[in-house]
């Protein structure tokens, strides 16, 4: 079929499934049914040109079979036998492509075979490519011809991207550069822009713009210090990163993130060198002989990482922050969605930008502000590159000394500034807008060292709080709640020319300022001031009571209106309009509770028990229309909003609880003044409702309430736990899957009790005692991991708990303690928990050990049918024994016991006593045929958490790496 040029035209498809069957049964016949395929395929080939062109087709699906897609199709044992045989039989096939590449005239053979060829670099030995004439032919025959050159320099990009070699190779690789840049140097040069032809030219000429970008990034990440060796190379490698700013011009996204990637490693390379030579800046990145000094190198690189920073300048990804965006119609618009993407390319070209930045200053600054000129002056005016050049402005935050970001920043506020006074049009005063936004909210430094800045951003801030265009108020917000999170003290204090400190003139002007926010926007106004005022240092002289007072004067006037009129008629409460600005209200209130923290406590008793009383009415009337209509009154649009409103009650509680702490919220005086009037209302309603109106909130709210009180909520515990625990417990036991919030909520509120006030969980009657066990085994169970961990977690905590509590540890041993020894058995066995290995191991041990050291005084076995002198060790060993035997009837009676003596071994420290258990566990048939890398979890959760901790300290060690919202320095 593939002997005639008309056959092959026409079954062209036919052909394509017949190679990929064929390649399909050499993987399970090839080598050792069919030794003879490759001399019999390298032969046939020699007969004819058409027939060899297909022979390449297959070899090439080979290939990609043998070396690319082998890895979860077949058997390691498989996959090496077949690469022995590649290898081994290379040789004549590449006697083949090279007689082909030498004399054959055919194009579609050529480049069948350049494709083949590219497959098999990665792979072949190193002979083949230097020690031939190989990149030769490459360079001089193929590269220059346009037909070849984007197959060829697939080729060469193969080659140039083998790294970790011998240093005997080094001058063959700058051969090989010194021999690319000649020809390349044929075609065009550094000077020329590429951008045009790229928008312009012909798919081919993209394609090779793409190819190049891959071959220049890839070679310079692998051979950087071996280009650097010699005089000779050094010129040819600043040519060739001359060549990448080029390339990196190309408005492509795809083509700059693979170049992105090698100035990453320049210039991180670069700093880290800078840096180990310490403050003289002499750069040597550790070459030897004749490689170039420190100095010499930092002046070899400087043209180019000019060239790199305007490149980074000019294409700055957005950061996350902004949130206005220009649509495909060309229309300012506010972002609707994330692009992961996009966010990624911004941190990696910031962190870019900000080691480029350490290396010049000067240089950086100088390409920014000559850019803002074209901008002011109008001369490159364009709403991408004005966002580019601020996007890439506010990326360098912390790069700079202090004294230099405010030479810098003055001068780029004040053009901001004047370009927005300027400039006319809805949209461009946007863009503007959400650029000094965005630039501002970098530079929490210079405004808090710089008070009249601040004060002219902050009222600038306000005046775009007015502008309706989509997204410039939300982005007006999101700047304010940042700027007063990181300059909180210099608005609550007395600054210099100021009668009085700003938040009071603030609050005065509150309700002008927000008289055009949507209400998500005015609860993060509230947040804002509330986290100034969360700043209690001793320079603050304000009476904070009295300015969150009048903060919330708005919502409590709408809040005493709403009272009023209950008071005339309650039915006011349930109208819909009432119950949505009810819920706006409390959003506030939660906003503020978060940020301004213990000092909330003064707005909340201004309305609590009012608040209480609207949740005892929304209650009633749920439950009367759930007594009337069933369940299905739960899907009504009015009994739905109302439940939003209890929800936003618990939320603001448990914010509260959650914030509360000295001076003014003590947990003594929260415990005693505000959880016995919540207790009634929220409670009972969450027992007599069915299980369909019960909110998770109420679960959420008593956890914040055991975790932060402790002690002084030890006495409403069973209270708490009577009209909690049973109910929920009916609702999360029918199955693994229903109410899953109220699930994890459940387990965490059990958890905190067990941890904050245990003596309670023994002033319950002995049946919920019993169901809290029971609960406990359930969460174990689970195959939900989160729950399943927590529930391992409280049978941990609660063993040390009882452990420590002598007067009730030996009755809780007898009732539950071999029962636990066997769930924690079944649950480690089950093959569906191995990532709760880590915590299974740790249970086992203390269980055991207890029992082997004594501490079980009372019988874990029934007296009356046990043998005369029977004790809790040997009992136990003989029960475990039988269970295991029973349940594993692969594993041999000497096996078991060899566990069973480690189970017991009271020299074993954890680390060895998990070996142990896993050893056993891999012994077992049902493990021993599955992937058991669950067993390892924890060893691997640790090493990932070292390497990210490693990572994250070196990031930190570098001003300006980290953004300023990560570094906790708020005041």
């Amino acid at each position: 079929m593939s002997s005639s040029e008309e056959t092959l035209r026409q079954e062209r498809v036919l052909l394509q499934k017949l190679n990929l069957t064929l390649v399909q049964i050499l993987k399970q016949e090839w080598p050792h049914n069919w030794p003879s395929f490759i001399p019999d395929l390298v032969g046939s080939s020699k007969s004819s040109e058409i027939l060899c062109q297909n022979n390449m087709q297959i070899l090439k699906l080979l290939s990609e079979e043998v070396f690319d897609f082998s890895r979860d199709q077949m058997v390691t044992e498989k996959v090496k036998k077949m690469k022995e045989s590649l290898n081994g039989e290379f040789s004549s096939i590449y006697q083949l492509c090279e007689f082909i590449l030498q004399h054959s005239q055919r194009p579609s053979l050529l480049t069948v075979t350049l494709q083949t060829l590219q497959r098999f670099l990665t792979w072949i030995p190193l002979g083949f490519i230097f020690q031939t004439n190989l990149v030769n032919e490459l360079l001089n025959k193929f590269f220059p011809e346009p037909m070849f050159r984007n197959d060829t320099l697939d080729c060469l990009t193969e080659i140039g991207n083998l790294s970790d070699l011998e240093p005997q190779y080094d001058p063959l690789f700058r051969k090989l550069f010194h021999g690319f840049l000649q020809r390349l140097n044929d075609m065009f040069s550094t000077d020329v822009n590429l951008a045009p032809v790229f928008e312009n030219g012909t798919e081919e000429e993209c394609i090779f713009i793409q190819r190049l970008a891959l071959f220049l990034s890839g070679f310079f990440k692998a051979h950087l210090k071996v280009m650097e060796g010699t005089p000779e190379s050094q010129q040819d490698l600043i040519k060739g990163m001359f060549y990448l700013v080029r390339v990196s011009e190309v408005p492509d996204t795809e083509i700059f993130r693979i170049c992105l990637e090698a100035w990453h490693m320049l210039a991180h390379g670069l700093y880290d060198t800078k840096k180990s030579k310490g403050s003289a800046g002499v750069l040597n990145l550790g070459m030897n002989g004749a490689g170039a000094d420190g100095q010499d190198r930092q002046f070899m690189y400087k043209q180019v990482l000019t060239g790199a920073r305007q490149v980074m300048i000019a294409n700055m990804a957005k950061p996350e922050e902004v949130l206005i965006v220009e649509d495909e119609n060309g229309d300012i618009v506010r972002e609707t969605t994330k692009d992961t993407d996009v966010i990624a390319q911004y941190k990696t070209m910031r962190e870019t930008l900000v080691f480029l930045t350490h290396l010049d200053c000067d240089d950086t600054e100088q390409i920014m502000l000559s850019k803002l000129t074209e901008q002011v002056d109008g001369s490159d005016w364009s709403w991408n590159n004005l966002n580019t050049l601020c996007w890439a402005i506010g990326s360098i935050s912390g790069a700079m000394s202090e004294d230099e970001e405010k030479r810098f920043l003055v001068t780029v506020i004040k053009d901001l500034l004047g370009l927005c006074e300027m400039k006319k049009g809805k949209d461009n005063k946007a863009v503007i807008a959400s650029n000094i936004m965005y630039v501002v909210g970098q530079y929490p430094r210079f405004l808090k060292a710089h008070w009249k800045f601040l004060k002219t951003v902050v009222n600038k801030l306000f005046e775009f709080m007015h502008e309706i265009h989509p997204g410039v108020q939300d982005m007006a917000c999101d700047t304010f709640l940042k700027i007063s999170m990181k300059c909180k003290r210099k608005f609550v204090t007395l600054q210099s020319d100021e009668a009085t400190p700003f938040i009071c003139e603030l609050v005065d002007n509150l309700p002008s300022i927000i008289s055009d926010l949507e209400p998500h926007q005015v609860q993060s106004f509230y947040e804002s001031v509330g986290c100034m005022l969360s700043d209690k240092g001793p320079q603050v002289s304000i009476d904070r009571s009295g300015v969150l007072a009048k903060l919330m004067g708005l919502p409590n006037r709408n809040w005493r209106m709403i009272m009023d009129k209950a008071i005339q008629n309650v039915e006011s409460l349930v109208e819909p309009s009432t119950i949505k600005e009810i819920i706006k209200i409390l959003k506030s209130n939660n906003r503020v509770c978060h940020s301004v923290g213990p000092l909330f406590t003064t707005q909340l008793q201004t309305f609590f028990l009012d608040m209480l009383n609207v949740y005892k009415v929304y209650s009633e009337r749920i439950s009367a229309a759930i007594a009337q209509q069933g369940a299905i009154a739960t899907q009504m649009s009015l009994v739905r909003t109302m439940r939003s409103a209890k929800k936003e009650v618990l939320r603001l509680l448990n914010m509260f609880i959650h914030k509360s702490g000295p001076p003014e919220a003590e947990a003594r005086a929260v415990a005693q003044g505000f959880i016995p009037p919540v207790l009634d209302p929220i409670l009972g309603d969450y027992q007599r409702n069915i299980a369909g109106a019960r909110d998770p909130e109420v679960l959420l709210l008593f956890t914040t309430v055991v975790e932060k009180l402790k002690s002084h909520v030890v006495d409403d515990v069973p209270r708490i736990m009577e009209s909690t625990f049973e109910c929920t417990l009916q609702m999360i036991t029918v199955n693994f899957e229903d109410y899953p919030e109220h699930r994890i909520r459940f387990y965490q509120f059990l958890r905190a009790i067990n941890l904050h006030c245990f003596p309670a969980l023994f002033n319950i009657p002995p049946a919920h005692q019993k169901l809290v066990i029971d609960a406990v085994v359930w969460a174990m169970k689970h195959t939900e991991r989160n729950i399943a961990d927590t529930g391992l977690e409280i049978l941990h905590e609660l063993l040390l708990n009882v452990g420590r509590t002598p007067d009730i540890a030996q009755g809780f041993y007898q009732q539950y303690l071999l029962a636990l020894i066997q769930d924690v058995f079944a649950v480690l066995t089950d093959r569906l928990h191995k990532s709760g290995f880590k915590m299974h191991s740790t249970l086992l041990r203390h269980m055991f050990h207890l029992v082997q050291m004594n501490q079980v005084t009372v019988p874990l076995f029934d007296p009356v049918t046990a043998p005369a002198g029977q004790s809790n060790p040997v009992f136990l060993r003989n029960h475990i024994s039988n269970l295991l035997i029973t349940s594993f009837p692969n594993v041999t009676k000497s096996q078991v016991g060899a566990f069973i003596d480690g189970m017991f071994d009271l020299k074993m420290d954890l680390p060895t006593f998990k070996t142990h258990l896993r050893d056993f566990l891999v012994q077992l048939k049902e493990f021993s045929l599955e992937d058991n890398t669950g067993l390892f979890s924890e060893e691997q959760e640790m090493a990932t958490r070292q390497q990210e901790e490693a990572v994250a300290a070196q990031r930190s060690a570098v001003p300006g790496i980290l953004k300023p919202s990560e570094i906790d320095n708020d005041l």
